[in-house]
């Protein structure tokens, strides 16, 4: 519910009042005295969905533009009048859904000032790159809570489809500005624990969970990103806390812009391109997910001569993120197609092994078990392939099989259509 209030310009007063008994919206009138061009302010509770549609027919009945209106929640109304525009507005489609200019303001507001917006991007960034490099998902999770990260996608968004330059260009800025700047201060903190040595040694960075999750990203890191941005307008155009979904939605951006700038730390071009381009896309998509549902939801500029311009700007700026995403899109099909032909391969090599053990345990006197396949990948980041292949077999005490690791390297040679190392470890079993 919203508490509505709007001062009536002089020789309005009677049409508004009128607009008002029409809706069937029970007011209370006090005269202005202050002197000015209003004659009095009415004051008058509305549905949350009802806010836009009544402001809109109150202009038509008078109210300019600059009228002073002030929209505020309300806990609680005793009306029965209410009671039936309640009803009446229950049966809208988007119940929910909140005005134009509450959307506007809330965009606006959670757009921090410049100097929260830094102090609170670089602490967020440290306590991404110490989680990361301690591979704890606790701290990495505390690093999302509080980064301001959720403001800038909103405002660039609503600022596109209600046609606010000021509030998309701010948007823009605080979101390239903020992401540069964790990247960053990620790289300087990074920097500074490689060399004192915080963290014990690490040869490759890669090789920490934490960080390696964010390195080769695959087709469901575009979901998340996409689902983090339509929650988040969702949230905004209902008039609920943002909160949560701010969490959601730096969780697509923080961790991956602090392995950015840990790679930069440690030397390792490929760590950097891998959370780049997660980054890039996960950015692109929060803004394309946000833009389409506040489209959809049926946000429009508030004078019908600047819908077309503001429709514009949507379309073109749709149509730019869609091409960019398709773009970085490409490189995380490379690495889900990757992942599935290493998961394929392991299987296959897998059942390969125990097809060769088992057929040696019946040509020889004594039980020879499949006790363990370890399938070793090159030492790249991205796109990978097997390397060595380590089949570890029981075996009574004093026993081995010669002919073993020759076949098991024949036949996987020939699964992989290339050389590859093949290593038999043999472990002495209990004899029954």
């Amino acid at each position: 519910m919203r508490l509505v209030q709007v001062t009536i310009p002089a020789g309005k007063r009677e049409t508004v009042l009128a607009t008002l008994d029409d809706e069937g919206i029970d007011y209370v009138v006090t005269d202005e005295t202050s002197g000015r061009k209003y004659a009095a302010v009415a004051t008058f509770p509305l549905p949350k969905n009802a806010v836009e549609p009544v402001l809109e027919s109150l202009r038509e009945a008078g109210l300019s533009d600059d009228t002073f209106t002030v929209v505020v929640e309300a806990s609680t109304v005793v009306s029965q009048r209410f009671e039936q525009l309640q009803e009446e507005y229950a049966e809208e489609k988007d119940e929910d859904i909140i005005a134009r200019e509450e959307l506007t303001a809330a965009a606006s507001s959670l757009a921090p000032s410049t100097t929260t917006y830094v102090v609170m991007t670089v602490v967020s960034a440290v306590i991404a790159t110490a989680g990361l490099l301690l591979d704890s998902p606790a701290v990495v999770v505390g690093s999302m809570v509080i980064a301001p990260l959720v403001g800038p996608a909103m405002a660039a968004s609503v600022g596109t489809v209600v046609n606010d330059h000021d509030l998309f260009s701010r948007g823009v800025r605080l979101q390239v500005g903020g992401l540069l700047l964790a990247v960053l201060t990620a790289a300087a903190f990074a920097t500074f624990v490689r060399y004192t040595n915080v963290v014990p040694p690490l040869a490759d960075v890669a090789t920490v969970p934490e960080i390696r999750e964010r390195v080769a990203p695959d087709f469901l890191s575009l979901v998340v990103a996409l689902g983090a941005g339509a929650a988040g307008i969702v949230s905004l155009t209902s008039g609920v806390s943002t909160a949560l979904v701010g969490v959601m939605i730096a969780v697509a951006l923080i961790p991956p812009a602090a392995t950015a700038g840990i790679g930069l730390a440690w030397g390792a071009p490929l760590v950097t391109l891998g959370s780049s381009v997660l980054l890039l896309v996960n950015v692109l998509s929060i803004n394309l997910a946000a833009l389409v549902v506040l489209w959809y939801r049926g946000y429009r500029p508030e004078h019908w001569f600047r819908q077309n311009s503001a429709k514009s700007a949507t379309v073109k700026r749709i149509g730019v993120l869609v091409v960019a995403i398709v773009v970085l899109s490409a490189f995380l099909g490379g690495v889900t197609v990757d992942s599935y032909t290493r998961a394929t391969t392991t299987q296959d090599i897998q059942a390969d092994a125990e097809a060769v053990v088992n057929s040696t345990d019946a040509s020889v006197p004594f039980d020879v078990q499949l006790l363990d396949v370890e399938v070793e990948q090159t030492n790249t980041v991205l796109f990978q392939r097997p390397q060595r292949v380590i089949v570890t077999v029981g075996v009574p005490p004093g026993e081995t099989v010669g002919s073993l690791s020759s076949t098991l390297d024949a036949r996987i040679e020939e699964r992989l259509g290339r050389n590859i190392t093949t290593e038999v470890r043999y472990l002495t079993t209990e004899v029954g």
